[in-house]
């Protein structure tokens, strides 16, 4: 299983958060983050959606913490001072990846990120239709597996198979959306 961060740009769409989590669920993939990113992703919907309610989000926090005990990372705080990113802000995103020894920092903020900074760990940040390719490339049934139980899951309201790749194609998983129309029926 691999180990890899997911950013607050991840975990704040919840179509995008569902599937990687999904992922996790299949033990594909062993997601990470830190209260700081719970913190992070959770500020920025509650002010973007005000339509939703704070505990309503706060439950969606408790049940991902839930589901995955080990992923929520504690005590990486002490690598923060010694990092340098472009944006200061992320190098506690950083800090948890190098704590945890996550292989991957999947974000959409590749340039928040340089590769010449996070290669001497062993890092590597990633988009998140390249992070869902990689699995498909090495354990393509347990992606279409997990697919099918994510999409399978969603009962307010159902969606068909289109409805459902029409949502992950807008979340920019254009690869990860072409294999999965070549293989619709087995989702």
């Amino acid at each position: 299983m691999i180990n890899a961060v997911y950013d607050a740009c991840i975990l704040y769409s919840a179509s995008l958060r569902d599937i990687l989590l999904w992922l996790g669920y299949a033990e594909l993939v062993c997601p990470l983050w830190s209260e700081k990113i719970h913190e992070e992703w959770m500020r920025n919907l509650l002010k973007n959606r005000p339509d939703l309610l704070p505990e309503r989000v706060e439950r969606t926090r408790q049940e991902m913490d839930t589901r995955f005990p080990n992923s929520s990372i504690r005590g990486y705080e002490p690598l923060i001072p010694a990092l340098e990113l472009p944006d200061p802000n992320d190098r506690h995103v950083l800090a948890v990846a190098i704590y945890a020894e996550a292989k991957y920092i999947v974000t959409t903020n590749l340039d928040d990120f340089p590769q010449t900074v996070l290669q001497p760990f062993g890092i590597e940040a990633v988009l998140p239709d390249d992070f869902v390719w990689q699995l498909i490339q090495k354990k393509p049934v347990r992606v279409l597996q997990a697919v099918k139980k994510h999409r399978s899951s969603l009962t307010r309201p159902p969606k068909t198979v289109e409805e459902y790749l029409t949502t992950l194609e807008k979340q920019g998983l254009h690869k990860t959306v072409a294999f999965l129309w070549e293989r619709k029926n087995d989702i």
